[in-house]
């Protein structure tokens, strides 16, 4: 598979990972980044791997997600179409 294919195929990974933890399903966000980071040519995904999994430990404890691991998933992301994703569930806090 060429790599190009594989790099938007963690990218739509990455997104399904910031969906699900939008919508308080922790285990659904780190099976799809743990997809993102294997897809991953270019190391995009690792720091998003921690992010996430911070913030599904949070949902898992029945807590909302703090605006502190927001903002370290907005880092994870950076700038770009993960970063509009990031901002759209964080309104929702």
């Amino acid at each position: 598979m060429p790599d190009g294919q594989l790099q938007r195929q963690a990218l739509t990974a990455a997104e399904r990972s910031l969906e699900a933890l939008g919508r308080g399903e922790p285990g659904a966000a780190r099976t799809a980044v743990a997809q993102a980071v294997e897809r991953d040519q270019v190391g995009a995904y690792v720091g998003l791997a921690d992010a996430v999994d911070v913030a599904a430990s949070e949902l898992e404890s029945g807590n909302k997600i703090s605006e502190s691991t927001w903002n370290m998933l907005a880092d994870a992301v950076g700038p770009g179409p993960l970063a509009a994703l990031v901002d759209q569930f964080r309104s929702g806090i």
